[in-house]
């Protein structure tokens, strides 16, 4: 295998990873663990973001050091715009409220919505790295 077909496996497993979070987000939604949803839905975010910095030779062990590739590397750089670079950070703040702040709960439609810009989010990274980010 050729280091760029070891990185195509590594794009590939990254957004397969992305599309399972998705699902998984719209599941627990639908099973009213609106906590888990955003959870989930963030998560759906960090992988397809994390394969788009792969696929320019970035990668990050700290999910803070992926947000701020992502300002840095893709929405200063006009790759990726600005209102996804804020949607990033709000579903990041979201997670780590729910994941490690007591008495936290989300509404049913803010969770909603967060799902559906996730999913727009991740189509756009998908996006990306399909058309090689231009």
């Amino acid at each position: 295998m050729t280091t760029e077909d070891a990185r195509a496996a590594v794009l590939d497993f990254w957004s397969n990873k992305a599309a399972e979070a998705l699902q998984s987000a719209q599941s627990e939604f639908a099973a009213g663990r609106l906590t888990f949803a955003v959870n989930r839905a963030y998560y759906a975010c960090f992988y397809s973001v994390s394969a788009l910095l792969l696929k320019d030779g970035r990668k990050f062990v700290k999910h803070s050091g992926v947000r701020s590739a992502l300002h840095r590397h893709l929405v200063k750089t006009g790759k990726v715009s600005t209102a996804w670079g804020r949607f990033y950070d709000r579903i990041f703040e979201n997670r780590q409220r729910g994941d490690y702040q007591e008495l936290v709960s989300f509404e049913a439609e803010q969770v909603s919505e967060v799902i559906e810009h996730a999913k727009g989010f991740v189509a756009e990274m998908v996006r990306l790295i399909s058309t090689g980010n231009r």
